[in-house]
């Protein structure tokens, strides 16, 4: 490949790269709205037509690594902590 080509696929990629960027936030701002109808309706999953949106709580147990190293790995349950995410999904 020359400089020229390569100058070339740079300037293109860099045009790309923004172009996703926008695009990202407009899905963005779309998933933002549909999880804040969700919430005003006081759902976390609702069908439509063609569509199944869920915005739910995930409820997870997650080691806590620093605890396990001052602590025998047979007190795992004594420093188990709970976390909990929420996941958007489209299907």
């Amino acid at each position: 490949m020359t400089e020229r080509m390569i100058e070339n696929h740079i300037k293109k990629l860099s045009a790309l790269e923004e172009q996703i960027a926008q695009l990202k936030e407009q899905a963005d701002a779309i998933k933002d709205e549909l999880k804040s109808d969700l919430e005003e309706k006081g759902l976390d999953e609702l069908q439509t037509k063609n569509f199944l949106i869920r915005w739910k709580e995930i409820v997870s147990n997650r080691l806590d690594g620093k605890a396990l190293k001052a602590a025998l790995p047979e007190i795992y349950n004594q420093y188990c902590r709970t976390t909990s995410i929420r996941r958007f999904t489209v299907a």
